[in-house]
């Protein structure tokens, strides 16, 4: 009898704990249901023909006309997912340089410049894209920019450059300018992935005799690959997400074929031309493609490494 009821005491405490712990998620349940799934009942508008001020129930039902819209327009839709999947695979491409910038900054031994850096190299993700604008038309673009000044100076050119207009270099331009903005926020994650790597390890290295670049490939490097590749396959993902403010603020005319993306593609055909449910259908069809996506990188995670993140 004692001991039966000790088991019953033991499982209302356990009962108790769930409870306490359900309560606890249950503000954040809410907040991810209001303004994550909630919306979600706007999709409805994609299958109707919206009109101003007109409910969705009162709306006349037209099916998937506004999908075969998006296909449609078969070169422009075309020219725009080459521009968007292209940018996105340069991307990835380089999303190995946090890694290695943090690598760098962690083998850095005075750690109050190490610090500085770091904090110096996250300011320009908290900078707007339109201050960005400024300063990359600054010192790139007009015929008196700092570029411009400098490569006369040294007698390299003799007529004034504009990366900002080249249409060969318009999506390696593009890329590396969002790599500045990012690359030392994006460190930060992967400064936290090394804290957390077991010190012993290193030490127990240094006994055996490895040094610096050793340590970096045999204990640091297998240390990262876990939060690499978590971070890689959310950027597989959102491959169809490249941003909209980086490509509508620099792209121009001589560069557009080569700079819009989806972000802004959508923005010209469905939100600019007042079709809003050609937007909806738009903003579907990117969800969609984005969970298949991270499904399949999913999928191939586990297949190739034996590990997935769901």
């Amino acid at each position: 009898m004692t001991g039966t009821a000790g088991k019953r005491k033991e499982l209302t405490g356990r009962q108790k704990k769930k409870i306490k712990l359900i309560l606890l998620l249950l503000p954040f349940m809410l907040l991810i249901s209001v303004f994550s799934y909630a919306p979600l009942f706007g999709w409805s508008y994609a299958f109707v023909e919206f009109s101003p001020g007109k409910s969705v129930f009162d709306s006349d039902f037209v099916g998937l006309k506004y999908f075969q819209r998006i296909f449609s327009n078969s070169k422009d839709f075309m020219l725009v997912m080459r521009n968007t999947l292209s940018i996105s695979f340069l991307n990835i491409c380089c999303s190995v340089l946090p890694a290695m910038f943090a690598i760098a900054i962690s083998q850095l031994r005075n750690k109050r410049y190490a610090k500085i850096i770091q904090t110096g190299t996250s300011i320009p993700n908290f900078i707007s894209w339109v201050l960005v604008y400024s300063i990359v038309f600054m010192l790139l673009s007009s015929e008196d920019s700092a570029l411009n000044i400098i490569l006369k100076g040294l007698g390299v050119i003799t007529e004034s450059v504009n990366p900002l207009g080249n249409v060969k270099h318009a999506w390696a331009m593009q890329v590396a300018i969002g790599a500045w903005k990012t690359l030392g926020y994006n460190a930060i994650i992967y400064l936290s992935a090394i804290s957390s790597i077991d010190q012993e390890l290193y030490q127990a290295a240094e006994v055996d005799g490895a040094n610096t670049w050793q340590k970096i490939l045999h204990i640091t490097v297998p240390g990262l690959l876990s939060t690499f590749f978590v971070l890689l396959l959310l950027a597989i993902s959102n491959m169809l997400s490249n941003g909209f403010e980086q490509f509508w603020l620099l792209g121009n005319g001589m560069t557009w074929d080569k700079l819009e993306v989806f972000d802004t593609y959508v923005y010209r055909m469905g939100i600019k031309n007042m079709e809003y449910s050609l937007a909806t259908a738009m903003g579907m069809f990117k969800s969609i493609v984005s969970i298949l996506l991270l499904t399949f990188a999913n999928w191939a995670s586990k297949k190739l490494r034996g590990d997935s993140i769901f």
